[in-house]
């Protein structure tokens, strides 16, 4: 009897294994059992570089490092920024957009950066700052010989060639480039600038045109230079009351006087206006001259606003 039982027993075995094997034999192989070193072929979207809903950078902001590449320039520099913090309010603030025109712009962010490397608590939970302190690094590499971080020593005193810094290397004006009442010809001052081909022709438009639909920041600070005030930001449709609140405050912080809009000329394809569109609050900054960072003043109004976000 003991035999009997056993040779049912054997047949049982050998019937589940051959069964588990039929099964594993006709799966197809997961993405994850396949074989690592066989890659896998991109569609014909990717292979040509068109950018699809897999190609964007989801990583949540928390697990960005402190430093991150943007985009480049039109040639080929890297666009840098730094971030702080890792909450998801994010507080966007740009300098250099008019290159070593306006030198400043830049410095005042250098001095962002350094301020919140020194001190990264003054950065509540809740928040996350992001600094862009050369968002055209030709026109920088025009006045300075450097795309990355520099001082005032390094712009060069002929003011013919930093007249020429204020654009990129395709000679365009970078704040002429966005999508808010954009004109192939713009205006600085009382001279006609180019405003790219098309709004967005420019790879430095394009490169914060990204980080914003990738990121959402809660809100954004750029420096200009020069006229000594804080100027809100609409695209036709008014100002946002966020707008407005983040106006009057970096205002009263700073000491800066605060207008519903810049009225000296007209502007067209404005970066700040663009961002107004994209339903995203906004100011420029305008420093007083084109030398001073003015620091002091604007750290007060970069805490009120932070402290405006903070919980």
């Amino acid at each position: 009897m003991k035999y009997v039982i056993l040779f049912i027993v054997v047949i049982l075995v050998a019937g589940v294994g051959a069964y588990t094997w039929y099964q594993h034999s006709s799966t197809p192989l997961s993405v994850e059992q396949a074989d690592p070193e066989v890659p896998a072929v991109a569609d014909d979207e990717d292979e040509i570089g068109e950018e699809t809903e897999a190609d964007v950078d989801e990583t949540p902001t928390t697990e960005r490092g402190p430093q991150s590449t943007i985009g480049t320039s039109a040639d080929g520099h890297a666009i840098s920024a730094y971030h702080f913090g890792t909450g998801e309010t994010e507080l966007l603030f740009v300098g250099g957009i008019h290159g070593g025109y306006s030198f400043n712009t830049s410095l005042v962010a250098f001095q962002l950066i350094d301020q919140l490397n020194t001190n990264p608590e003054l950065v509540p939970d809740n928040i996350t700052v992001t600094v862009i302190p050369v968002l055209n690094p030709d026109g920088a590499e025009r006045a300075t010989g450097r795309t990355t971080r520099f001082s005032a020593s390094h712009v060069t005193s002929d003011q013919a060639t930093r007249v020429a810094s204020r654009f990129n290397t395709n000679d365009v004006d970078l704040n002429r480039n966005f999508d808010c009442e954009w004109q192939a010809q713009g205006t600085w001052q009382d001279r006609p600038v180019s405003g790219g081909d098309a709004p967005f022709s420019e790879p430095e438009a394009q490169a914060i045109r990204n980080y914003v639909a990738t990121h959402r920041p809660a809100a954004a600070v750029v420096w200009y230079a020069a006229a000594g005030g804080v100027f809100a930001s609409e695209c036709r449709d008014g100002i946002l009351p966020e707008t407005r609140t983040l106006l009057e405050q970096f205002a009263q912080a700073s000491g800066y006087t605060a207008h519903d809009s810049f009225d000296f000329y007209a502007i067209t394809g404005d970066m700040v206006n663009w961002l107004a569109r994209e339903n995203i609050p906004a100011i420029s900054v305008l420093l007083t001259d084109r030398e001073d960072p003015e620091w002091s003043r604007n750290w007060n109004g970069i805490r009120a606003v932070i402290n405006h976000y903070a919980r």
